[in-house]
């Protein structure tokens, strides 16, 4: 079962689970929108969050979290939580969430929450989206995987999102889509020829449990080019790119049963890597071409994926203040021509008639060259010592 908190996590959840989920929201207009079997209203004291919302603002949702803090706190254990990272009720709720699984003695394994975190792309989203992003990952995020009692951490990005200009819905789709390609494993280890490796639904669970974040991706494999070339030419768009993994899974299908050996190729890679994957390959008649879909588990301190957010909002903002000055402050050049200048202070003052003439200061020649700037001109005019 997945839970959705806020409003794009609960869309997400919906999506996944067919309708048959559990969303939950502030905002009844906003659980309203979404098709869930389950839908808790978590209670605001405050009018306008009953009806609009958090307003972007996670203490809103941090509130809320008192009046299901019990309910919800169960239903999460051993299950899937969507939420956003940027927004005040997915980010207050998930906040609260994480920092009671930081806090507890152990977490077993079939009992470890698995997390979808949307994260807001710093060039087109709020900076209040951002701020509220970097809080969340410096603290409840950190703390959770520090304790090692969270399971894998999934982070979605809206990057492709506003860059390829997706409509919302399709974007939604296109995520789940891919989520579902990894979560299909074992269920098509299980409906499918099995021809070498195994990977049952015990065997996934236990990997869906450790405390990493989940890069997964699926791509047609072809034996005539090296498999890691291909690999990181495939890594998921949707996603934040992984770094170097720590553990893996892949699930290679082939259309004909003589193609099982090349798996050996993508051992081969991983061996390279220090990496012993599971894997599992199956004979699917249904396909044209080789089709491997795999999951790189890393660990990447969120403190460094908070540096990478403020490099690009400081970015982002001084490139707006730039715009800003150009924009409202106009500095026009002024004309300077130093034998003008030269000229008017060596001219003595205009004669009123029975006053003796007042002499011109001493002063050198100046060339108009390179060589004489304002200081050296004034020094001669005896303006400076």
């Amino acid at each position: 079962m997945s839970i959705g908190i806020g409003g794009a996590g609960s869309k997400l959840a919906s999506l996944l689970d067919h309708g048959n989920a559990t969303i939950v929201n502030v905002s009844e207009i906003e659980l309203s929108k979404v098709e869930a079997s389950n839908k808790i209203l978590a209670v605001t004291h405050s009018s306008r969050g009953q009806f609009k919302g958090s307003g972007r603002n996670p203490e809103v949702g941090k509130t809320a979290f008192v009046s299901i803090s019990d309910e919800l706190y169960s239903l999460v254990k051993g299950n899937t939580v969507f939420s956003s990272t940027g927004g005040g009720t997915g980010n207050g709720i998930s906040s609260i969430i994480l920092k009671k699984i930081a806090e507890a003695d152990s977490v077993h394994l079939l009992d470890r929450t698995m997390f979808g975190l949307l994260l807001p792309y710093v060039n087109r989203e709020s900076s209040e989206f951002v701020e509220n992003t970097i809080q969340f990952l410096l603290d409840p995020v950190s703390s959770a995987i520090d304790s090692g009692n969270t399971g894998n951490m999934v982070l979605f990005s809206n990057k492709l999102k506003f860059e390829a200009r997706i409509a919302e819905a399709d974007y939604n789709h296109m995520m789940i889509r891919s989520l579902q390609n990894f979560l299909d494993i074992p269920y098509k280890g299980e409906s499918l020829q099995l021809l070498d490796g195994h990977i049952d639904h015990e065997d996934f669970n236990v990997y869906k449990s450790k405390p990493y974040f989940n890069h997964f991706t699926q791509f047609f494999y072809d034996t005539n080019r090296p498999f890691g070339d291909q690999l990181r030419e495939n890594f998921n768009q949707l996603l934040l790119p992984p770094e170097r993994s720590i553990e893996a899974m892949f699930l290679l299908e082939v259309p004909h049963i003589e193609q099982a050996p090349m798996l050996y190729n993508i051992l081969d890679y991983f061996a390279e890597d220090d990496v012993t994957p599971a894997y599992g390959v199956v004979h699917n008649p249904n396909i044209e071409q080789p089709t491997v879909t795999v999951s790189l588990l890393y660990s990447r301190k969120p403190r460094e994926l908070v540096d990478d957010f403020k490099q690009m909002a400081d970015k982002l903002t001084r490139k707006k203040i730039k715009k800003s000055i150009e924009q409202f402050v106009k500095l026009e050049a002024t004309p300077f021509d130093i034998q003008s200048e030269v000229k008017q202070m060596t001219t003595p003052p205009p004669v009123q008639e029975g006053e003796a003439p007042i002499p011109p200061p001493e002063v050198e020649k100046v060339a108009a060259t390179e060589g004489n700037d304002v200081f050296s001109v004034l020094k001669r005019l005896r303006k400076l010592k």
